[in-house]
């Protein structure tokens, strides 16, 4: 080993894998064809709850966000485990397992008859699921430390890409072929991506030695969590995961509101909620770029800024073009947001602890997924489809200032780097 350089991790990627361009490419392949899959039945999932029984809207409100908000719960209990399995056994592993397991429960909702069964479904799915969790932390156990910003913001523009056209195609082929077969092609991408890990991702890992105790691992993990600045972070990705999922059971039914009756209200609805990750896969490039300029943290506060003025006036629309530009607009924050929160953990993260850690930030996402859709759908059922957007903009506006707060420790130590490289 030369002179001043770092012994390798353990249960780290052991420097970089030889192929790591074919392995990100193939990961960042497969993570877009699993997101397309997942978000396939995003436009007509309320439709489909009342083909299956659900005859009114408040009844059709309930259950969407029930089935929504079921799966992000079961999710954050155990994103934690599988992150803490992954530093233990390999990222690799937790991918296929990820993949495989939404592949089967997507598939199986096919067979649904009653919306009891879709919500166990999503139940199974939320707990054996986190392809994108899985595939971030393969990600950045696998691409050079120079190139990291590179590849995560590769990944996150799958997350993006998958969830723009994924809704799109969706909601065309709710129409076309049906909300049953649309299941059914959703598993098939599912289970293509996971063939496209087993044979073409590479990964060098060698597990941690086992240790006599774990209360001090426990403990730091902890002391990282805490810390301001990965709180701040946390809080941001709880924030927009929130109001995110929020948007999903209640878009389609504004849209089917705003439409009059328009024969082509499912394909309406896959464009408002596609043009999101549309903007958002565009956004997350070139505000990456600009956040290596100008610092993570302003970006993550103007994005999130940016988010809470998108939502406050979507509880004013009164047509289906507006609800689309909004949806745009929040696609830009969410651009500016997630590629930098990841960057940010990556950087506060020991490379051996980075699986626990977007564990745990996983969790925080699987709350605000869990308390999102059961927030929007309780005040749209009391009060109309509109006020979950107005009191969710504000809520985001709050959030919003109090992590730029936590967030300036980070600023001023960043600021006290550049000085101090200035001098050398």
């Amino acid at each position: 080993m030369r002179p001043g350089a770092k012994a390798p991790v353990a249960g780290a990627a052991l420097g970089s894998a030889p192929n790591w361009q074919r392995t990100l490419g193939a990961l960042w392949l497969a993570q877009t064809l699993t997101i397309i899959g997942f978000s396939l039945r995003t436009p007509f999932l309320p439709f489909f709850v009342a083909e299956l029984g659900a005859r009114n809207l408040e009844t059709q409100v309930l259950w969407a966000g029930a089935i929504n908000a079921g799966g992000a719960a079961v999710m954050a209990i155990t994103a934690p485990l599988w992150g803490a399995l992954a530093d233990r056994y390999g990222r690799k592993l937790m991918v296929l397992r990820a993949m495989v397991a939404g592949s089967l429960t997507i598939g199986l909702m096919a067979l649904a008859t009653s919306p009891w069964q879709l919500f166990v479904l999503r139940l199974v799915e939320g707990g054996f699921t986190g392809t994108v969790t899985a595939s971030t932390t393969l990600a950045a156990s696998t691409v050079p430390r120079e190139r990291l910003g590179f590849g995560l913001g590769l990944m996150q523009m799958a997350v993006f890409s998958g969830s723009a056209v994924g809704p799109l195609i969706g909601g065309v082929l709710a129409d076309q072929i049906g909300y049953r077969a649309t299941f059914v092609l959703a598993g098939s991408l599912l289970l293509v991506s996971a063939l496209l890990v087993a044979f073409l991702v590479e990964e060098r890992f060698e597990p941690p030695p086992r240790r006599a105790g774990h209360g001090e691992t426990g403990g730091e993990t902890w002391q990282l969590l805490l810390a301001p600045a990965l709180l701040g972070i946390v809080v941001s990705l709880f924030a927009l995961r929130a109001a995110s999922m929020a948007l999903q059971p209640i878009v389609p039914l504004l849209v089917a509101q705003l439409a009059r009756g328009s024969s082509a209200v499912n394909s309406l609805a896959g464009l408002a909620m596609g043009v999101s990750g549309m903007t958002s896969a565009v956004a997350s490039v070139g505000l990456g770029r600009l956040s290596d300029r100008i610092g993570q943290r302003p970006l993550l506060i103007a994005s999130g800024a940016l988010a809470a003025a998108t939502f406050l006036p979507l509880g004013l629309t009164t047509q289906v073009w507006q609800v689309i530009v909004l949806q745009a607009l929040f696609g830009i924050a969410s651009g500016g947001i997630l590629p930098t929160a990841n960057a940010l953990v990556a950087r506060l993260t020991p490379e051996g602890r980075r699986g626990t850690i977007y564990g745990f930030t996983t969790t925080a996402s699987s709350l605000g997924a869990f308390v999102g859709p059961l927030v929007g759908t309780a005040l749209a059922a009391a009060l109309g489809l509109h006020a979950p957007f107005l009191v969710i903009g504000l809520a985001l506006a709050v959030t919003v200032a109090w992590v730029a707060r936590t967030l300036s420790p980070l600023e001023r130590a960043e600021r006290r780097a550049v000085l101090e490289s200035g001098r050398d």
